[in-house]
């Protein structure tokens, strides 16, 4: 594509998470770090995306704006060093390059866990935010929508999407089933590492689950994740078993050598109603004999990863099938960036063509009765746009054969036009 397209960013590919929370962004940031780009440096066409995994920015300039825009954004950060990361930014500096990245970014192909929805998302309000900078111009308005509409394509026409190839969206997805019946589900989550807190977070989106419970040995942590997700209800560890008793799930990240629940303490709990035990830890932290108690069911981090992996596979399987419809819209996307190349050439011989139809339509109407003059005008006005339609089919066609440099030479001379530099 003939357009100054570029991106510069990095992901959970080239940083450690340590770097990346460094410079992560969150919306009011974004909005500043835009305004910046679009005031200060001149930049257009502007995407800035940032997540917990990616930190990119998306941007048309013809020349590599990248060590400015890096600048920019250790200023915006307080990171007086940022030329100590520049070995973690990856560049594309071509418009296919940097387009195939985004198609890529927003589809799911390159995050973390394969066909991750939550990705497309998060490009949608970025793009919202450019939108609202008037910082979106009108290759990245096409290349969105464009974006938007192969997402599409792929959650229907493809199984890309199916199934929680996470662990902690596996765990979800088996905790509602198990509570499909269960009027208004208790769910208690015990320790909040990686995996803890990312089914935490899950949960808060859900619609299923409106009384949800996080327990942690440092309250605090606890306290701030529960802010993140919405006010979740923190309850303290010296009061972890008043908690197991209401519960109707207990799903367990708690790290430690040894198994934390024994069956000798389920057994206390005067087990009522069945009781769901999920352990997320390696090594298990729910004792194996729990399942020996009655009206208690324990399900272990092999049941769950198994689940996660049949869906990876099956996204995996995918995979060539998303980069097709990829390639049909880019193929797309190429053969607009080419049409907008030669729109000028287009507008500027219709221009010409319609002074020569007014100055002739000049000589003669004078001569002639209203009804006579308004048929002339009509006939004239007919045969250039049939004249005119031609000459712009063979010229898209020229586009898509990559030959238009030809034509618009012959076009050029034939109706005298002034060939200028244009772009998309």
């Amino acid at each position: 594509m003939n357009h100054p397209f570029k991106a510069v960013g990095l992901s959970f590919k080239t940083a450690p998470l340590a770097i990346r929370e460094l410079i992560a962004l969150d919306e009011a940031a974004c909005r500043r770090f835009l305004d910046t780009l679009r005031n200060e440096l001149g930049l257009s066409d502007l995407l800035v995306l940032s997540t917990c995994n990616r930190t990119e920015v998306f941007y048309a300039s013809e020349r590599d704006q990248s060590p400015a825009i890096i600048e920019a954004l250790g200023l915006l950060k307080g990171v007086a060093d940022i030329e100590a990361y520049y070995e973690y930014f990856s560049l594309y500096n071509s418009c296919d390059e940097a387009a195939q990245h985004l198609f890529e970014v927003a589809m799911g192909l390159d995050a973390q866990v394969v066909g991750d929805l939550q990705i497309s998302n998060q490009v949608k309000k970025a793009y919202q935010w450019s939108a609202d900078a008037d910082a979106a111009g009108p290759f990245l308005h096409r290349l969105l929508h464009t974006v938007f509409f192969t997402n599409k394509r792929v959650q229907q026409e493809t199984s890309f999407r199916d199934g929680a190839a996470s662990t902690s969206y596996a765990a979800l997805e088996l905790v509602e089933e198990l509570t499909a019946d269960v009027a208004n589900p208790r769910v208690l989550v015990v320790g909040l590492g990686e995996i803890g807190a990312d089914v935490c977070r899950h949960l808060a989106d859900s619609k299923q689950f409106a009384d949800v419970t996080i327990c942690n040995r440092t309250r605090s942590k606890a306290e701030a994740l529960a802010e993140e997700c919405g006010g979740l209800k923190v309850l303290d560890f010296e009061n972890l078993v008043d908690g197991l008793q209401q519960a109707d799930v207990i799903i367990s990240s708690v790290a430690r050598d040894t198994p934390y629940f024994t069956a000798d303490m389920v057994r206390r709990l005067d087990v009522l109603s069945f009781k769901f035990f999920v352990d997320l830890s390696v090594p298990r932290s729910i004792e194996a004999e729990v399942e020996t108690v009655p009206g208690v069911l324990v399900y272990n981090i092999d049941a769950i990863q198994s689940r996660a992996n049949e869906a990876l596979e099956q996204r995996l399987a995918a995979v060539p099938q998303v980069r097709a419809i990829i390639a049909e819209s880019m193929t797309g996307l190429n053969d607009w960036s080419r049409e907008m190349l030669v729109s000028p050439i287009i507008h500027r011989m219709k221009e010409g063509l319609e002074q020569i139809r007014q100055e002739e339509l000049d000589r003669y109407q004078k001569k002639m009765s209203p009804d006579e003059a308004k048929r002339l005008d009509d006939i004239t006005k007919s045969l250039m746009q049939k004249v005119l339609k031609r000459h712009v089919l063979q010229l898209k066609a020229a586009c898509k054969r990559d030959q238009a440099d030809q034509l618009l030479d012959v076009l050029n001379d034939l109706f005298d036009l002034e060939r200028q530099p244009t772009q998309a």
